[in-house]
C-alpha cells in the first residue's frame, strides 16, 4: 500500500508540473463516465436476468407464494451484507451525497463505490419495490470523490467530480445525457458554469454511450412514440398536471410518515422484520409492485395494460373496466408504501423509479377513465402515460427540467415537448404550494445542511462552528476575587474573561470595561468576581448552523459569542473569524477556474 501511495504522490507531482487541473478534470470525466457506464450495465443486467430466473416459471393466471418470499430474501441478503460486511448505513443515497458535500468536504467513504451497487442489485433483483438510480448514482458519486481524493484535488474540483459521477450514472442507466446534467443542477444543487458544464456533459455522454453499446434494448427503458400534441388536448393536460401535483404530494407525505413510523420502532431487527412482512404481503397481493416497475410501464405503452394483473387475484377480473381501474388505483397508492418499507427495512434503493411508475399509472388511469366515460374527446393513453411519468417525477423530486428531458430522451424524440413542459410545470407548481423542499432535500433543509444556488447561504452551510472557535481566552473560577482577575488581565490580550468552574460549567463572563475603574484600587481586590459577572444576551452551540450564528450576531450586536455545549464552556466565535472563513470558503466553492 505504501508503494502505491508513493507512486500516486510521484504522479501528482508530475501532473501538477505538466498538466493543468482543467485538462486533468476533463480526462477524469471521461474515465468516470466509462466506469459508471460499465457499473450501470452490470447492475441493470444482473437485476433483469435475476428477475427472469425468479419469475419465468410462474403461471400468469395464478398467485404464487414465492412472490411473498423473494423480496424478503432480497432484504435479508442486503441487511446481512450491509451490517456484517460493510457495517455502515448506505440506504439513503442521494440525501447522503448532499450531506457529504455540505458537511464532509465531499469525502465519501470508499466502500460506497461497491456497497450501494451490490446492495441495490440484491434488493431490486429479488423484487424489492425500489429503484436502481439511487444506488448507481451513489456508486458514481463515490467514484468521482475517490478520484478527487486520490489525486489531491481541492473541494471545488471534488464536488464537480462527484457531480460527474452522478451524471454519468444517471445517463448510463437511462441513456439520457441531457437529463443527467440537469439532474446534477436541480437535485445535487451544483452551479453550472463554463468550467463545470463540459466535464458533466463528457461524463454523461460517455456513460450513455457505454451503456448503449453494452445493453440490449430489452434492458434499456426506451420506447418510441409517434404521437403529436393536439391543441384540443390542452385542457386535459392541465387537469393531469394538477392531479399529478396532488399525487406527488401524496407520494412525498406518505414517504415521510411511513419513514417516521418505521424509525419509531426501536430495534433494527424489529424494524426489518416489520417492513419485510408488510412489503412482502403487498407484493404478493399486487405483483405489479415487484421491483422497479419499468417493465410494467412498458406493458402499458406496448398496449397490453391488462397484463399488469398477472400472478394476482385480479387476473380473472381484468376485463371488468372498473375492477381493473380500481386495481390500478390501489397500485398507485401502494407503490410508495412498498418502496418506503423496502428502504426503511434495510433494502438499498431509491424513489426515482417508483415516482416514474406512479406517474405512468396516474396518466394512464386519467386517460382510460376519460375514454371509458366517452366524454367530449378520446385521449391517447400512451401519450398521457408518458406525460404522467414526467409530471409526477418532476413533482416528487422538485426537478421539473430533469423530468421533462428524461421523458423526452427515453422516447427518442420531442414530439410531446409542449405537453411535457406544461403538465410538469403545473404539477411542480402544485406541490411547491404545499411543500417547499423535495423528498431529497427536506431533512437537510430542516437541519440547515442543504446547499442551494444561493451563494451566500451555500457558503454559510459549508462552514462549521467548530472550525472557527477561538479557545485562546483566559478563564477565571467563579470563586475567585477581583485580585485574581487582575492577575489574569496582566497575562491576557483579551478584554473578555469567561467564568467557568472546575467542571468547565459556564457561569457568565466578565468584561474588562466593567472592572476598569476598580482594578486600580487594591483595597477592592477581595471583592468576589461574581459582583462583576454578567450573563451574555445569547450563546451558540457547536450543533447550530452558521446561518443561526450570523443571525445571533445581528440580534445581539456582539463581536464575540460564547460557545456552550450542554452548559459547558467550549470557546468563543468572533465576527472576524467567521468573515475570514467565509471569504476563504467563497473562493473554494467557486467552480470557475
Amino acid at each position: 500500500m505504501a508503494k502505491v501511495q508513493h507512486h500516486i504522490n510521484t504522479f501528482n507531482k508530475w501532473r501538477e508540473q505538466h498538466i493543468s487541473t482543467k485538462h486533468f478534470v476533463l480526462f477524469l470525466s471521461v474515465i468516470i463516465g466509462l466506469i459508471t457506464g460499465i457499473a450501470a450495465y452490470l447492475m441493470k443486467t444482473f437485476v433483469i436476468y435475476l428477475k427472469d430466473i425468479l419469475l419465468n416459471r410462474f403461471e400468469v393466471d395464478e398467485s404464487n407464494f414465492l412472490l411473498y418470499l423473494y423480496p424478503m430474501a432480497g432484504i435479508l441478503l442486503t441487511v446481512i451484507f450491509i451490517r456484517w460486511v460493510i457495517r455502515d448505513d448506505v440506504r439513503h443515497g442521494i440525501p447522503r451525497i448532499l450531506y457529504v458535500i455540505s458537511k464532509k468536504k465531499g469525502e465519501m467513504r470508499k466502500h460506497k463505490t461497491f456497497s450501494s451497487f451490490i446492495g441495490g442489485a440484491l434488493t431490486s433483483g429479488f423484487g424489492g419495490s425500489a429503484g436502481l438510480e439511487s444506488p448507481i448514482i451513489s456508486t458514481g458519486s463515490s467514484i468521482g470523490s475517490t478520484f478527487a481524493s486520490t489525486f489531491g484535488l481541492n473541494f471545488k474540483t471534488k464536488t464537480l467530480l462527484i457531480g460527474c459521477g452522478a451524471a454519468g450514472a444517471m445517463a448510463s442507466i437511462f441513456t439520457t445525457p441531457i437529463a443527467a446534467v440537469i439532474f446534477s443542477m436541480e437535485v445535487l444543487m451544483l452551479d453550472l458554469t463554463a468550467a463545470s458544464i463540459i466535464p458533466l456533459l463528457i461524463s454523461s455522454v460517455m456513460g450513455a454511450i457505454t451503456a448503449k453499446l453494452m445493453m440490449s434494448d430489452e434492458v434499456l427503458f426506451h420506447f418510441s412514440l409517434d404521437n403529436h400534441f393536439d391543441v384540443p388536448d390542452l385542457p386535459y393536460y392541465i387537469l393531469l398536471g394538477i392531479l399529478a401535483g396532488l399525487v406527488s404530494l401524496y407520494f412525498n407525505r406518505s414517504n415521510y410518515l411511513i419513514s417516521r413510523w418505521m424509525n419509531s420502532i426501536k430495534t433494527k431487527r424489529n424494524r426489518t422484520l416489520m417492513g419485510m412482512l408488510i412489503m412482502g404481503l403487498l407484493i404478493f397481493i399486487f405483483p405489479v409492485l415487484f421491483g422497479e416497475g419499468y417493465s410494467f410501464l412498458k406493458i402499458i405503452i406496448d398496449g397490453d395494460p391488462l397484463e399488469l394483473t398477472s400472478w394476482s387475484f385480479f387476473y380473472d377480473y381484468r376485463h371488468s373496466f372498473w375492477v381493473f381501474s380500481g386495481f390500478l388505483f390501489l397500485v398507485l397508492l401502494l407503490k410508495v408504501v412498498a418502496t418506503t418499507l423496502t428502504i426503511e427495512s434495510g433494502g438499498i434503493g431509491g424513489i426515482f423509479a417508483p415516482a416514474v411508475f406512479t406517474g405512468g399509472i396516474t396518466g394512464y388511469l386519467f386517460a382510460s377513465i376519460n375514454n371509458h366515460l366517452d366524454w367530449a374527446r378520446q385521449l391517447n393513453e400512451k401519450s398521457f402515460t408518458l406525460v404522467g411519468m414526467a409530471a409526477v417525477l418532476g413533482g416528487v423530486l422538485h426537478a421539473p427540467l430533469t423530468a421533462i428531458f428524461f421523458a423526452a430522451e427515453i422516447t427518442n424524440g420531442y414530439h410531446l415537448m409542449l405537453p411535457l413542459m406544461l403538465t410538469t410545470t403545473i404539477a411542480y407548481s402544485t406541490i411547491k404550494f404545499f411543500d417547499t423542499h423535495s423528498i431529497f432535500h427536506r431533512q437537510l433543509a430542516e437541519r440547515g445542511e442543504l446547499l442551494t444556488h444561493h451563494k451566500d447561504r451555500t457558503v454559510l452551510t459549508l462552514l462549521s462552528i467548530s472550525s472557527v472557535i477561538d479557545k485562546d481566552f483566559n478563564t477565571i473560577n467563579p470563586e475567585s476575587s477581583l485580585g485574581d482577575l487582575v492577575k489574569e488581565i496582566a497575562k491576557s490580550r483579551r478584554n473578555i474573561f469567561p467564568v467557568i468552574d472546575e467542571n468547565r460549567i459556564f457561569h457568565g463572563l466578565v468584561a474588562m470595561d466593567d472592572v476598569r475603574e476598580d482594578m486600580f484600587k487594591p483595597e477592592l481586590y477581595d471583592h468576589p468576581i461574581t459582583d462583576y459577572m454578567i450573563q451574555p444576551l445569547d450563546s451558540v452551540s457547536t450543533k447550530q448552523t452558521m446561518e443561526m450564528v450570523m443571525n445571533k450576531f445581528n440580534e445581539t450586536d456582539y463581536y464575540n459569542l460564547p460557545v456552550i455545549d450542554n452548559g459547558k464552556y467550549v470557546g468563543f466565535v468572533s465576527r472576524s473569524n467567521v468573515f475570514s472563513a467565509y471569504r476563504e470558503t467563497l473562493l473554494e466553492v467557486s467552480l470557475d477556474e
